[in-house]
């Protein structure tokens, strides 16, 4: 894979992961803001009814009160005429004229206001109703102005008379708000009562939230308020209350929500946790996908390495068997016996090198596939190392290296397949001489650890870095050698160890420190 493509779409995926998140964020800060002026409209709507209602109440109180005493009175109302007003209208052709006329009269049940609030002694409590009378006059043309109202007599008569109920509403009011205004707070209002009227307009507008309330006067505390009622201004919700016939006011009415914040992120839960959980999928898949990217790539770094590795390893046999032939057919060299076996022998050599290459890679892809056939019988572990030992004494000897035994298993019999099991110690051991700078200085150990037998490998070669150690087990993986360039293969040894140890339900693994050699522990269970 190209890098540039690589840094590319790393870069494209990245941008676009921030973007849904920062999309998300936008979404969620622009819900919480609407709902939160949409919080705020409802209950300044709320406020706004309860104050309404409180007037309301109090108004019909009054007027109850009022109206209840005047039936108790048993007078009849004293009236007085207030004002008059006349229309005359004249048809010359017809000689009809119309004269109308508008009588308001106030009739005084004498109440003293006194009866709520001694203040008001002299004020009284009126009704107002107007009498009204059209005349009509036919064929009289003796009738003008000053003639209305007396003798002549008017050929239609039409009265009408009632309350009017408008200026009564009015008056009833003015007085009302008056004789109110000079009442103390807690005569006008009851905590209870506001409580009742603050919760049900509340629910009606769909906010279930925990509130507090207090009334201030004049931008002091009153004793109508809640208990955990504290004033803040920039989270209360206000409105005046109790406004007098000026259109003023000296009662607030301060309304706090102390869990606003939850409730609103309430109302988003369902939508959020949704908007997280595919944000957190999203997330997820974009790891997944660059893992696999990373990995893709380091596979393919990893085939590159496998191929030049395997052209190196296949190059130098068959150079070397190139050159035996090329000296097997001189003819001064087909005459001398010894040296033919000796390049015979050395093409023999180099054609098992190549074979057990082959062989390596062959096991590795029937391990995948499942395909490798792994017959196990008991077998003593103590055999299986000593066969082992003998298959790389040849190449410890050209080393001049060597193998110390510390055999104190006590039990050492375990169902195992002795061919693969033998090349995975074989492995092992080849790694211990191969990573050895100096002459290799090998030593291994048994013991029993309850139903397991433990065999552990201990070198003094180059050993391993903690990251390599993780790793080191992986298919096609190598470490870096530093200045040692003789040591050869393609990573696939370490990876048929731990594939043959785990299909014997064992475990292997490392203990290593860089330049002081490495420890390769395997654990398999015994026969009981």
């Amino acid at each position: 894979m190209n890098k540039l493509f690589f840094r590319i779409l790393v870069l494209l995926m990245s941008l676009s992961l921030i973007g849904i998140i920062l999309v998300q964020v936008y979404w969620f800060n622009s819900s919480f803001k609407n709902n939160d002026d949409q919080f705020k409209y409802h209950v300044t709507q709320v406020i706004g009814n309860v104050a309404d209602k409180l007037e309301k109440q109090e108004l019909y109180s009054f007027a109850d009160k009022v109206n209840r005493i005047k039936d108790s009175t048993g007078k009849a109302p004293k009236k007085e005429d207030l004002l008059q007003v006349l229309f005359v209208q004249r048809n010359k052709k017809t000689n009809k004229t119309i004269v109308y006329s508008n009588t308001l009269t106030s009739e005084d049940y004498d109440i003293s206001s006194s009866l709520f609030n001694k203040k008001f002694s002299s004020e009284r409590f009126k009704s107002f109703s107007s009498k009204r009378v059209t005349e009509v006059y036919n064929n009289n043309n003796s009738i003008d102005n000053n003639a209305i109202g007396q003798s002549i007599i008017p050929d239609l008569t039409i009265e009408k008379s009632g309350s009017l109920d408008i200026l009564n509403k009015v008056q009833q009011e003015i007085s009302i708000k008056d004789a109110a205004d000079a009442l103390p707070l807690e005569e006008r209002i009851s905590k209870q009562k506001l409580l009742i009227l603050l919760k049900k307009e509340l629910e009606e507008y769909g906010v279930k939230t925990k509130f507090e309330f207090g009334v201030y006067s004049n931008g002091i505390a009153t004793k109508i308020k809640s208990d955990g009622f504290h004033f803040d201004n920039d989270a209360s919700y206000h409105v005046p209350i109790y406004t007098n016939n000026e259109g003023n006011s000296k009662y607030e009415l301060f309304v706090t929500f102390p869990h606003k914040k939850k409730f609103l992120l309430s109302e988003l839960l369902s939508i959020t946790i949704l908007s997280i959980i595919f944000t957190l999928i999203i997330i997820v898949a974009y790891t997944s996908a660059l893992n696999q990217l990373l990995r893709q790539k380091h596979i393919s770094e990893i085939k590159t390495d496998f191929i030049n590795n395997m052209t190196h390893e296949f190059k130098t046999p068959i150079a070397t068997i190139n050159l035996a032939l090329d000296a097997i057919k001189n003819p001064k060299i087909i005459e001398d016996k010894e040296k033919v076996f000796r390049y015979l022998q050395m093409i023999r050599d180099e054609n098992k090198r190549m074979h057990a290459q082959v062989e390596n890679v062959l096991r590795i892809s029937k391990l995948e596939k499942r395909e490798l056939d792994i017959t196990k019988e008991p077998t003593v572990i103590h055999d299986i190392i000593d066969d082992a030992i003998e298959h790389v004494n040849l190449i410890l000897e050209d080393r001049q290296g060597t193998v110390v035994k510390h055999f104190n298993a006590a039990r050492t019999t375990s169902l195992i397949n002795e061919v693969h099991f033998t090349n995975v110690l074989v492995n092992i051991l080849e790694n211990a001489i191969k990573y050895s700078p100096g002459i290799p200085e090998i030593e291994i150990f048994t013991e029993n650890v309850k139903d397991m037998i433990l065999i552990k490998v201990k070198d003094n070669g180059l050993g391993m870095s903690k990251i390599a150690q993780k790793r080191v087990f992986e298919k096609f993986y190598r470490e870096h050698t530093g200045d040692l360039h003789n040591v050869k293969g393609h990573g696939l040894g370490l990876a048929y160890v731990k594939r043959i140890v785990e299909d014997h339900n064992g475990q292997v693994y490392v203990e290593s420190e860089k330049g002081k050699g490495s420890t390769f522990i395997i654990k398999i269970p015994l026969i009981n």
